[in-house]
């Protein structure tokens, strides 16, 4: 459990390197300063000792989404860690997703409606509307994990993904936002071919609700 927390560690102070980001041009933002990663999270911390050690994963590449850091940590289908982003996610706080928003168009999505559900998720590349590649983490409940999306300039998307707070992370739908360059070279890469699993840490639930398993699994002090 140690080498995990180490290695976690160890990706979040890579990754605050400004000599380890390479930003492409005018396509994405270095990694968010104030996403220091698990090591201010101890639920990350938690779930990635579990999965690691229990084999979770199945032998496939997975995904931590910690909502209240507003942060990504991918790893490996073997548990190494590959890389940390800064994430953007639904503008209302909550665990759930209202029964049958899968149906309704984006227009008929009232605000509290508009959360990034909470749980264990198989999740497999597809299309969505304008024939976009996205990760599909719920299909049902249409959260997909994608880049930006073109045409949100008004609520400076951008802007928030490279602010140095957390809260203002909070301004879509419901789905997940992440840098392009992330998107394309480090997950894309990972789960294109059989998918793969997301975690998605909650706002309120306790973690123990969200992942029962997580009970047989020992605190590291």
């Amino acid at each position: 459990m140690i080498d995990v927390v180490l290695a976690l560690a160890g990706l979040a102070l890579a990754t605050a390197a400004p000599a380890a980001v390479t930003p492409p041009a005018a396509a994405d933002p270095p990694l968010k300063g104030a996403a220091e990663g698990p090591g201010k999270s101890l639920s990350a911390i938690r779930v990635a000792e579990w999965v690691a050690s229990s084999g979770d994963n199945h032998a496939l590449p997975y995904i931590i989404i910690d909502k209240p850091a507003a942060a990504a940590f991918l790893f490996s289908a073997d548990g190494q860690p590959i890389a940390q982003v800064p994430v953007l996610i639904g503008i209302a706080e909550g665990d759930e997703a209202t029964p049958g928003i899968g149906s309704k168009s984006l227009a008929e999505i009232g605000p509290a409606e508009k959360t990034t559900p909470a749980g264990r998720f198989l999740a497999r590349f597809g299309y969505a509307a304008g024939k976009k590649r996205v990760l599909w983490v719920d299909y049902a409940t249409s959260v997909a994990l994608h880049p930006i999306p073109p045409h949100t300039e008004k609520e400076k998307r951008r802007q928030r993904m490279l602010s140095p707070e957390i809260d203002d992370n909070r301004i879509t739908f419901g789905c997940i936002n992440v840098p392009l360059a992330f998107f394309n070279k480090n997950l894309r890469p990972l789960f294109e071919k059989k998918g793969g699993y997301v975690y998605i840490l909650p706002d309120s639930k306790p973690l123990e609700e969200v992942f029962p398993r997580l009970r047989v699994q020992p605190i590291t002090p």
